[in-house]
Protein backbone atom coordinates (compact mmCIF):
# COMPACT_ATOMS: atom_id res chain seq x y z
CA UNK A 1 0.00 0.00 0.00
CA UNK A 2 3.15 2.57 1.37
CA UNK A 3 4.50 2.23 -2.44
CA UNK A 4 1.20 2.48 -4.41
CA UNK A 5 0.80 5.59 -2.79
CA UNK A 6 4.65 6.37 -3.56
CA UNK A 7 3.96 5.74 -7.34
CA UNK A 8 0.89 7.94 -7.31
CA UNK A 9 2.53 10.96 -5.78
CA UNK A 10 5.26 10.41 -8.18
CA UNK A 11 2.99 10.11 -11.09
CA UNK A 12 0.97 13.10 -9.60
CA UNK A 13 4.25 15.28 -9.29
CA UNK A 14 5.05 14.37 -12.95
CA UNK A 15 1.39 15.35 -14.27
CA UNK A 16 1.41 18.62 -12.40
CA UNK A 17 5.44 19.20 -13.77
CA UNK A 18 4.03 18.28 -16.80
CA UNK A 19 1.20 20.54 -17.24
CA UNK A 20 3.41 23.59 -15.40
CA UNK A 21 5.95 22.69 -18.37
CA UNK A 22 3.26 22.97 -21.15
CA UNK A 23 1.63 26.49 -19.24
CA UNK A 24 5.26 28.15 -19.77
CA UNK A 25 5.51 26.77 -23.22
CA UNK A 26 2.13 28.35 -24.06
CA UNK A 27 2.97 31.56 -22.24
CA UNK A 28 6.45 32.12 -23.86
CA UNK A 29 5.18 31.34 -26.91
CA UNK A 30 2.44 33.38 -26.79
CA UNK A 31 3.92 36.31 -25.11
CA UNK A 32 7.05 35.87 -28.07
CA UNK A 33 3.79 36.27 -30.63
CA UNK A 34 2.41 39.20 -29.38
CA UNK A 35 5.72 40.65 -29.78
CA UNK A 36 6.56 40.21 -33.06
CA UNK A 37 2.88 41.13 -34.02
CA UNK A 38 3.56 44.65 -32.23
CA UNK A 39 6.67 44.69 -34.18
CA UNK A 40 4.75 44.05 -37.59
CA UNK A 41 2.19 47.05 -36.31
CA UNK A 42 5.27 48.96 -35.42
CA UNK A 43 6.76 48.44 -38.85
CA UNK A 44 3.77 49.44 -40.79
CA UNK A 45 3.30 52.85 -38.29
CA UNK A 46 7.08 53.72 -39.44
CA UNK A 47 5.43 53.12 -43.71
CA UNK A 48 2.30 54.97 -42.75
CA UNK A 49 4.64 57.89 -41.41
CA UNK A 50 6.35 58.07 -44.70
CA UNK A 51 3.50 57.78 -46.55
CA UNK A 52 2.12 60.73 -45.13
CA UNK A 53 5.13 62.69 -45.47
CA UNK A 54 4.95 61.53 -49.33
CA UNK A 55 1.62 62.41 -49.55
CA UNK A 56 2.11 65.98 -48.00
CA UNK A 57 4.83 66.77 -50.67
CA UNK A 58 3.40 65.82 -53.87
CA UNK A 59 0.50 68.88 -53.37
CA UNK A 60 3.61 70.97 -53.38
CA UNK A 61 5.40 69.76 -55.88
CA UNK A 62 2.29 69.87 -58.38
CA UNK A 63 1.38 73.59 -57.58
CA UNK A 64 5.31 74.44 -57.93
CA UNK A 65 5.25 72.78 -61.33
CA UNK A 66 1.47 74.45 -62.19
CA UNK A 67 3.19 78.06 -63.01
CA UNK A 68 5.82 76.40 -65.37
CA UNK A 69 3.30 73.75 -67.07
CA UNK A 70 0.19 75.09 -68.02
CA UNK A 71 -0.77 72.50 -70.63
CA UNK A 72 -0.26 69.17 -68.49
CA UNK A 73 -3.10 69.61 -66.84
CA UNK A 74 -4.28 65.69 -67.35
CA UNK A 75 -0.68 65.04 -65.67
CA UNK A 76 -1.29 66.81 -62.22
CA UNK A 77 -5.06 65.03 -62.42
CA UNK A 78 -3.61 61.73 -62.25
CA UNK A 79 -0.65 62.78 -59.42
CA UNK A 80 -3.62 64.05 -57.43
CA UNK A 81 -6.24 61.48 -58.29
CA UNK A 82 -3.77 58.90 -57.20
CA UNK A 83 -2.83 60.70 -54.24
CA UNK A 84 -6.22 60.58 -52.68
CA UNK A 85 -6.65 56.86 -53.80
CA UNK A 86 -3.54 56.12 -51.67
CA UNK A 87 -4.22 58.42 -49.03
CA UNK A 88 -7.52 56.12 -48.54
CA UNK A 89 -6.30 52.88 -48.61
CA UNK A 90 -7.35 50.39 -45.60
CA UNK A 91 -5.11 47.80 -45.80
CA UNK A 92 -1.82 47.19 -46.70
CA UNK A 93 -2.73 45.16 -50.00
CA UNK A 94 -4.81 48.21 -50.54
CA UNK A 95 -1.94 50.31 -49.86
CA UNK A 96 0.85 48.61 -51.92
CA UNK A 97 -1.55 48.65 -54.86
CA UNK A 98 -2.36 52.18 -54.79
CA UNK A 99 1.47 53.58 -53.81
CA UNK A 100 2.08 51.46 -57.01
CA UNK A 101 -0.20 54.12 -58.71
CA UNK A 102 1.06 56.83 -57.50
CA UNK A 103 4.87 55.79 -58.02
CA UNK A 104 3.23 55.30 -61.70
CA UNK A 105 1.74 58.74 -61.70
CA UNK A 106 4.86 61.09 -60.10
CA UNK A 107 7.49 58.85 -62.89
CA UNK A 108 5.14 60.29 -65.53
CA UNK A 109 4.54 63.56 -63.87
CA UNK A 110 8.56 63.74 -63.72
CA UNK A 111 9.10 62.57 -67.14
CA UNK A 112 6.77 65.81 -68.18
CA UNK A 113 8.64 67.84 -66.41
CA UNK A 114 12.78 67.32 -68.22
CA UNK A 115 10.12 69.22 -71.38
CA UNK A 116 10.91 72.36 -68.87
CA UNK A 117 14.02 73.40 -68.13
CA UNK A 118 13.12 76.16 -66.71
CA UNK A 119 11.20 74.42 -63.92
CA UNK A 120 13.98 72.08 -63.72
CA UNK A 121 16.11 75.13 -62.20
CA UNK A 122 13.65 76.24 -60.22
CA UNK A 123 15.02 76.30 -56.41
CA UNK A 124 11.36 75.86 -54.78
CA UNK A 125 10.81 72.92 -57.28
CA UNK A 126 14.14 71.28 -56.73
CA UNK A 127 14.10 71.61 -53.25
CA UNK A 128 10.72 69.47 -53.15
CA UNK A 129 11.69 67.25 -55.65
CA UNK A 130 14.87 66.63 -53.28
CA UNK A 131 12.46 66.38 -49.84
CA UNK A 132 10.48 63.77 -52.68
CA UNK A 133 13.66 61.73 -53.30
CA UNK A 134 14.69 61.34 -49.59
CA UNK A 135 11.33 60.19 -48.53
CA UNK A 136 11.24 57.60 -51.27
CA UNK A 137 14.26 56.31 -49.91
CA UNK A 138 12.80 56.29 -46.52
CA UNK A 139 9.58 54.50 -47.77
CA UNK A 140 12.09 51.81 -49.60
CA UNK A 141 13.67 51.44 -46.29
CA UNK A 142 11.07 51.07 -44.19
CA UNK A 143 9.15 49.12 -46.86
CA UNK A 144 12.42 46.30 -46.44
CA UNK A 145 11.77 46.31 -42.23
CA UNK A 146 8.51 45.83 -42.10
CA UNK A 147 8.90 42.86 -45.01
CA UNK A 148 11.51 41.60 -42.79
CA UNK A 149 8.97 41.29 -39.76
CA UNK A 150 6.25 40.43 -41.76
CA UNK A 151 8.04 37.19 -42.84
CA UNK A 152 9.61 36.45 -39.46
CA UNK A 153 6.12 36.31 -37.75
CA UNK A 154 4.49 34.46 -40.39
CA UNK A 155 7.22 31.69 -40.35
CA UNK A 156 6.79 31.86 -36.61
CA UNK A 157 2.89 31.46 -36.44
CA UNK A 158 2.98 28.77 -39.18
CA UNK A 159 6.20 26.53 -38.08
CA UNK A 160 5.28 23.65 -35.45
CA UNK A 161 5.14 24.37 -32.46
CA UNK A 162 4.14 28.01 -32.23
CA UNK A 163 1.59 27.22 -34.56
CA UNK A 164 -0.39 25.40 -32.45
CA UNK A 165 -0.28 28.25 -29.82
CA UNK A 166 -1.06 30.57 -33.15
CA UNK A 167 -3.80 28.74 -33.89
CA UNK A 168 -5.72 28.70 -30.27
CA UNK A 169 -5.13 32.42 -29.69
CA UNK A 170 -5.70 32.92 -33.62
CA UNK A 171 -3.02 35.03 -35.10
CA UNK A 172 -3.46 35.55 -38.60
CA UNK A 173 -1.12 35.76 -41.46
CA UNK A 174 0.42 39.31 -42.48
CA UNK A 175 0.37 40.76 -46.02
CA UNK A 176 4.10 41.97 -47.69
CA UNK A 177 3.91 45.24 -48.63
CA UNK A 178 4.98 44.41 -52.22
CA UNK A 179 5.62 46.52 -55.13
CA UNK A 180 3.01 46.14 -57.62
CA UNK A 181 3.45 48.36 -60.62
CA UNK A 182 6.12 47.44 -62.67
CA UNK A 183 7.06 50.78 -63.25
CA UNK A 184 8.16 51.13 -59.92
CA UNK A 185 10.26 47.97 -60.14
CA UNK A 186 12.83 50.17 -62.75
CA UNK A 187 15.57 52.07 -61.23
CA UNK A 188 14.24 55.66 -61.15
CA UNK A 189 16.07 58.02 -63.10
CA UNK A 190 16.80 60.93 -61.73
CA UNK A 191 18.63 64.22 -63.41
CA UNK A 192 19.22 67.57 -62.47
Amino acid sequence: MGTTLAVLAIVGIILIAAVVLLAIFVIVVYNALVALRNQVQNGWSQIDVQLKRRHDLIPNLVETAKGYMKHERGTFEAVTNARAQAMGAKTVAEAAKAEGALGDALSKFLLVVENYPELKANQNFLAVQEELSSTENKIAFARQAYNDQVLFYNNKIQMFPSNIVAGIFTFTKRDFFEVGVAAEREVPKVSF
